[in-house]
């Protein structure tokens, strides 16, 4: 299968339209034959450190252009990219160094002295030089270009490999799969050490000639204030980006605003993406996909199957691509159950992982993605839960998600997170931590789960939290909830708190 490599979709965009405007930032912006040329020159600089097609290349990556820049000028090497969390701890950082053995470290100056006699430490902005010439024939399409971390880095992380391949697949397929044109300007707030930003809005606007906003982080309160600024037409939202902006103070102008477009998932509940739509003037479009692969489920265009994830994503030109299949716990076809997936964007594998890699990837290419999910006659997926997240209670196996749909619809509730507990009877109790509008009425709140659920999907534990703890992307971080029971949480057994 021809495919480009990454450096070859920029020089194609650059050679389309050279005068275009591509990376916007508040304080700068580059047309794509100067960000060509930028990235030419800090090639350049790196092979003037030493750094060769192979090497491995750590970087603390800030969603600015000298960080996507310079994660672009490690590609057009040949090179890997390793990007890190800027917000990691100096543990974090050396258990992610001493995994990889990266040859370079690229930073700035907030961050080096966290790096001290871990390795060569470069400044990004010390990369920055006279225009140069892009390298394009350093890299093959089997290349991998990438290792995504995946997991805490004070030990050792799943690095996920991702190749050029995957990566300029994912830039080609989400124009398509989005109906995005060069009009179009994407703005991202999302991580550049997640594949979300790299693939979908950096090289998807690389892929069909649109503008891209870089805003270095995701502010609520001025979220739509910058996409006015810009002239941003579409944004992807993870985690809870949707519900936070929803619980912004509501405003007149919310919707007299350019954005059109959103990208998202999983689904919210039908009612509820309308009224989100409605409020900011866009059209949400749901899919489904991981960093072992950027070719998952998608919302076929124009069409609105609500509360689901759609259908298989193909590549506009290639044709059909990919295969997914949902299987019970004994590998048999099912209706539902875990999806796998098989197409040329899988990942390799897991860097330095071969008992991890083999546990994922079936020998045949199919990816177990962790993931349940029911499919219809129409060839409609729709999430479940993730499969380690099935608790079992009472004989019964239960998905948090519905538990916490639940909890969250009550008025009261801004946010909610569902765990399994240990229970004196085997099996799990359920606990939910709640977060409210005011002072908790965990009996209130029990009693709405119980006109929504099964008795045994009802939580028998509740904790009320100021906030809940979330990860970079805004997903709920779950293994960072209190553990135990403390004196204010609510046992529904016991009528009160202990």
């Amino acid at each position: 299968m021809q495919c480009r490599t990454i450096p070859q979709l920029l020089a194609d965009a650059a050679a389309r339209d050279p005068d275009g405007a591509w990376i916007r930032a508040d304080d700068s912006e580059l047309t794509f034959s100067a960000a060509s040329e930028a990235v030419g020159s800090r090639a350049a600089a790196l092979r003037g450190h030493g750094v060769q097609r192979g090497d491995l290349v750590a970087l603390t990556s800030r969603t600015t252009p000298s960080y996507l820049l310079t994660w672009l000028a490690i590609t057009a090497l040949g090179a890997i990219a390793v990007p890190m969390n800027p917000a990691s701890s100096a543990a974090e950082f050396a258990g992610l160094l001493g995994q990889t053995r990266a040859k370079v470290v690229i930073s700035d100056d907030a961050l080096r002295p966290s790096f001290d006699r871990q390795a060569t430490t470069i400044d990004v902005d010390d990369l920055a030089g006279e225009p140069g010439t892009l390298p394009t024939d350093e890299a093959t399409a089997e290349d991998v270009a990438c290792l995504i971390p995946t997991s805490g880095t004070t030990g050792r992380s799943k690095l996920v490999a991702q190749t050029h391949r995957a990566y300029v697949m994912a830039g080609e397929g989400f124009p398509y799969w989005m109906e995005l044109t060069s009009a179009d300007r994407l703005m991202t707030s999302l991580p550049l050490f997640h594949i979300n930003a790299q693939a979908y809005s950096a090289l998807g606007s690389l892929a069909c000639g649109a503008g891209l906003v870089l805003l270095p982080r995701f502010s609520a309160s001025g979220f739509l204030d910058a996409a006015r600024r810009h002239g941003a037409t579409e944004f992807n939202a993870i985690g809870a980006m949707l519900e936070i902006l929803m619980r912004q103070p509501l405003r007149a102008d919310d919707a007299d605003n350019p954005l059109r477009l959103c990208y998202t998932g999983p689904a919210p509940e039908r009612e509820r993406q309308l009224r989100i739509e409605a409020r900011f003037g866009i059209r949400i479009v749901v899919g489904y996909a991981m960093s072992e692969s950027p070719y998952g489920l998608i919302w076929p265009r124009g069409s609105r199957p609500f509360g689901t994830l759609g259908t298989i994503r193909q590549h506009p030109v290639l044709g059909v691509v990919n295969e997914a299949r949902v299987v019970d716990d004994d590998g048999h076809d099912a209706d539902t159950g875990e999806l796998l997936l098989r197409n040329p964007a899988v990942t390799p594998g897991y860097w330095g992982m071969p008992e991890e890699t083999a546990a994922a990837i079936a020998a045949d290419g199919w990816l177990r993605t962790g993931d349940i999910v029911t499919r219809d006659a129409e060839g409609v997926f729709t999430f479940v839960s993730r499969k380690k997240d099935v608790l079992r209670r009472r004989g019964e196996n239960l998905s948090p998600l519905e538990v916490e749909e639940a909890v969250a619809s009550h008025p009261s509730v801004l946010d909610c997170a569902v765990v399994g507990v240990p229970s004196d009877l085997s099996e799990d109790e359920i606990k939910a931590f709640v977060v409210t509008t005011g002072p908790a009425d965990f009996t209130a709140l029990r009693r709405w789960a119980a006109e929504r659920l099964a008795p045994f999907k009802v939580p028998r534990y509740w904790q009320q939290m100021e906030a809940l703890p979330r990860t970079p992307t805004q997903r709920v971080a779950k293994h960072q909830l209190p553990a135990g029971h403390p004196a204010d949480e609510y046992d529904a057994e016991q009528g009160a708190t202990p």
